[in-house]
């Protein structure tokens, strides 16, 4: 795949989204896989029911369970080859890469990346929040969870604030809740679509709003546009509709990445070997 000569700055950087097709490739099911489903009692509740502000406040100690059983499968999941590629392109170029993920399970983080370029949107399964503070605290050690395990009264007197005795929930962005700027970076990862010289979407189907919305921030404002994913998507469909700014490379996260990382730093070269040689 080639790009044309591209110089990513702070103001023009080049951006990365990622969704659950990067995660799966290390193991974490995708959220409305089977491993998504949750049995309380006799009734089977579907994650689009479960991951809401409301369920959290009809029954907390179950909507605990299932998120810290889910945790123990994110925490023994490990970065594969796509996240150890962008951390090693975020590390050539320092303040022009920017990374945007719908994932909460903190494997962009694991794998090297600075806070300071990550927009985790849709939160971290690893923190909880004080409910009133909005204060956000690692899960404390001992809470992890099998599927079948129940929540013991020792286990849930942990979730709470040390500090202020507070309840704390699951620091994740539910469906039934808006994106806010101080919890989830979501302005801050408008403001890197909209300034992007390239946006680079990796394994996400479309149903989550946010990588949409930057997406098409980069669109508007002149960035070239690429889709990795093995299936058809909205994703492709925009970037055939964005003409010569946009590419498709069909292929899983661990190729299609290694393969837009590729492409990015040809174009950069490029770039450079026409500067000095105009």
């Amino acid at each position: 795949m080639q790009l044309p000569p591209l110089c990513p700055t702070a103001a023009s950087p080049v951006v990365f989204v990622t969704g659950a097709g990067i995660s799966a490739e290390s193991g974490v099911p995708t959220f409305r896989g089977p491993e998504g489903y949750w049995t309380v009692g006799s009734t089977v509740y579907h994650p689009q029911d479960l991951a809401t502000n409301r369920s959290y406040r009809q029954m907390p100690r179950e909507v605990w369970r299932w998120y810290l059983y889910r945790r123990s499968v994110c925490r023994g999941a490990v970065p594969n080859p796509a996240h150890h590629a962008l951390v090693s392109l975020e590390r050539e170029l320092g303040d022009a890469f920017r990374l945007v993920t719908q994932n909460v399970d903190g494997l962009h983080l694991r794998a090297g990346h600075s806070r300071a370029a990550l927009a985790e949107v849709h939160g971290d399964i690893h923190w909880m929040r004080d409910e009133r503070t909005d204060e956000v605290l690692p899960i404390p050690a001992g809470l992890e969870l099998g599927r079948d395990e129940p929540l013991s009264d020792e286990q849930w007197a942990l979730l709470r604030n040390p500090a202020t005795g507070n309840r704390c929930r699951p620091h994740i962005l539910w469906f039934d809740e808006y994106y806010e700027e101080h919890l989830y970076r979501s302005e801050t990862a408008l403001r890197w679509g909209r300034s992007a010289c390239l946006v680079v979407v990796v394994g996400t189907s479309g149903a989550a709003r946010m990588p949409w919305l930057v997406a098409e921030a980069g669109l508007a404002g002149e960035a070239l546009l690429i889709d990795v994913n093995p299936e058809p998507n909205p994703f492709r469909e925009l970037a055939a509709e964005a003409g010569n700014r946009g590419r498709v490379v069909a292929a899983t996260a661990v190729g299609g990445v290694a393969e837009a990382v590729a492409a990015v730093r040809d174009s950069r070269n490029s770039h450079h070997g026409a500067a000095k040689n105009p």
